[in-house]
């Protein structure tokens, strides 16, 4: 089975490749050769930029078994996919996301019948008319697709709150107050990349999955406070919590409206109903602090090359310091 995968080195992509080539696919990437991961054995690269017109457009001189698409954030750009795979692919994969659920979430525990209505993210509610114009493709018998909705999902990235893990780092390295969102307890699903993986590639060439979405998360789900407590110990620092409301933290930076209101500030379980059905019973095998070890050595040299937003930690003291001030 031929596989092309849009990307292939990221953060969700690099693992299924990994797991794609183990699984006996023939497997291409195209991508601009530049994350500095090696590639499985036998994998072939294709060094385009997705922004490159004629690079990409290239694409359909080929054919593929499968295209999975990790690439595309807007419905330009799926419009582009459409004329360069329609009729050259048996199936087209788009990774989406979880965060276009409903928000609030219509029941604790989603399923993927949940509507697609994020009203506070403009990346979820894209995706959702991605998702809806390839369904749409899909019908007209344009193209045979299949979406995946992938929610926290992390590989070389610590997962964070209103800001990045490398941003979150720094501060516990250098013991300045950590701010989390709400009181710390609400419950959200993390997935190691390599638990995404297994699942993700019996998704591919299996044709009862055409026309239909399926979520691939993990198992494992904790609050707020124990993420954040586990990436400390992995850095060997106790971190300084201070909650704050949501709302109240969003009248402070409105960009952290999406993120927050549009995903992290609510509860994320998910039923792997509909997803075990078609790729058999599997569990979860990477606990978090294991995943976060992992991630440890990106963080690292990420951290050792780079300067920190000296605006973005003056607002989080700031913000740190005027709400334990209600405390006192």
């Amino acid at each position: 089975m031929k596989v092309l995968y849009i990307g292939g080195t990221g953060e969700i992509s690099y693992a299924c490749l990994h797991e794609s080539v183990a699984a006996g696919q023939d497997c291409t990437v195209f991508n601009r050769a530049q994350s500095g991961e090696r590639l499985p054995g036998g994998v072939k690269q294709i060094v385009g930029d997705v922004g490159d017109a004629g690079s990409y457009s290239a694409l359909a001189e080929q054919s593929f078994d499968v295209v999975c698409q990790f690439r595309a954030y807007t419905v330009a750009q799926i419009e582009r996919d459409l004329e360069v795979f329609a009729g050259r692919t048996g199936q087209y994969v788009f990774i989406s996301s979880a965060s276009a659920y409903q928000k609030p979430p219509g029941k604790w525990m989603l399923t993927e019948d949940v509507p697609l209505r994020n009203p506070y993210w403009p990346y979820s509610q894209a995706k959702a008319d991605m998702e809806a114009r390839l369904m749409e493709a899909h019908r007209g018998g344009v193209l045979p697709v299949t979406i995946v909705r992938p929610s926290h999902t992390y590989r070389c990235r610590f997962p964070s709150t209103c800001v990045s893990g490398d941003e979150t780092a720094w501060r516990m390295l250098n013991h300045r107050p950590i701010v989390c969102h709400g009181d710390g307890q609400s419950v959200w699903t993390l997935t190691h990349s390599s638990d995404f993986a297994a699942p993700f590639v019996k998704l591919l060439g299996n044709t009862v999955t055409l026309g239909q979405a399926y979520h691939v998360t993990g198992d494992q789900a904790y609050t707020w406070d124990q993420i954040l407590q586990s990436i400390g110990r992995v850095l060997g620092v106790e971190p300084r919590i201070v909650h704050v409301p949501t709302d109240t933290l969003i009248r402070y930076n409105k960009e952290w409206t999406g993120p927050l209101m549009g995903d992290k500030a609510w509860s994320a379980l998910f039923d792997l109903g509909k997803l075990k059905s078609v790729v058999g019973a599997f569990r979860c095998s990477v606990v978090l602090e294991e995943g976060l070890r992992g991630a440890l050595r990106y963080v690292q040299e990420r951290l050792a090359s780079s300067h920190p937003n000296v605006e973005l930690h003056a607002l989080l003291d700031r913000i740190a310091g005027e709400q334990s001030e209600l405390g006192t």
